[in-house]
């Protein structure tokens, strides 16, 4: 069932997002060479912590950090530790925060220093997907209008989509419906309505679409070894433009 938020649960997420792309924008500068995933992972606890929310993460189904920290050919839910960036790595955060009820969730990938014209092309048409879904994000439109887009987009530039793992509905539930897959036919699933809260997240490979869980049964890579990029934001549906609830300031200019 896809729940249909208030006003006032809206404005109670908008909180959550603000936590969570407030951790993204000190993660960002924090990200060097250098530094540890293990590290960054103290800061945006702190940060959410700081700001009297959560990590949504931490503990969910055992998972054992507050974000996720996937390097190179990780996909998602790479546990933070001990591995230490270099240059031309490239790193996606997913980062979740859970405050007065309700979850904020939201993922970017960034280069680590000096990184390969390839990484950086991923690392954009990644998040230049997401976008292409979003202008689906609208009353009327069929949830698989936004999965299409995102799929359309990412492999008319040469990547491929991650099939395995999906966008979800958020709200009082860190996941709930309904699954987003960024990829299909359009014209399918439940139309937009006004009030849903949705967690869009384009996973797109340099390679190959296959993935697998490594042997810790969190940390997703893709099977072929090539990079992967992850981009994801927290959104309202209204009765105009979708609201993005976990983007700083600097990155709606």
């Amino acid at each position: 069932m896809i729940v249909i938020k208030t006003s006032k649960e809206i404005e109670l997420m908008q909180e959550s997002g603000r936590i969570v792309a407030l951790a993204h924008e000190e993660i960002k500068k924090a990200i060097k060479p250098g530094i540890t995933t293990g590290e960054l992972d103290e800061i945006a606890e702190a940060i959410i912590r700081a700001n009297g929310a959560t990590p949504s993460f931490k503990g969910y189904h055992g998972y054992p950090a507050s974000i996720c920290a996937s390097v190179n050919d990780q996909v998602i839910h790479g546990i933070p530790g001990g591995i230490v960036l270099k240059d031309g790595d490239i790193i996606s955060i997913d980062i979740g925060a859970f405050k007065n009820g309700y979850h904020g969730d939201a993922a970017r990938t960034h280069p680590v220093g000096k990184v390969s014209d390839q990484a950086l092309e991923l690392i954009k048409v990644t998040e230049e997907s997401f976008f292409e879904g979003l202008k689906y994000c609208r009353i009327g439109y069929r949830l698989s209008d936004v999965s299409h887009a995102i799929q359309k987009y990412a492999e008319e530039k040469g990547f491929s989509v991650v099939k395995d793992f999906v966008g979800h509905g958020i709200g009082r539930q860190m996941h709930e419906d309904p699954p987003i897959p960024n990829y299909g036919a359009p014209g399918r699933g439940p139309r937009l309505e006004k009030g849903m809260a949705l967690a869009i997240e384009p996973m797109i490979n340099s390679g190959d679409f296959k993935v697998i869980v490594l042997d810790d049964e969190w940390t997703v890579v893709t099977q072929d070894k090539s990079l992967s990029a992850h981009y994801e934001n927290t959104i309202i549906i209204t009765d105009g433009e979708p609201m993005l609830l976990t983007c700083s300031k600097s990155e709606v200019a």
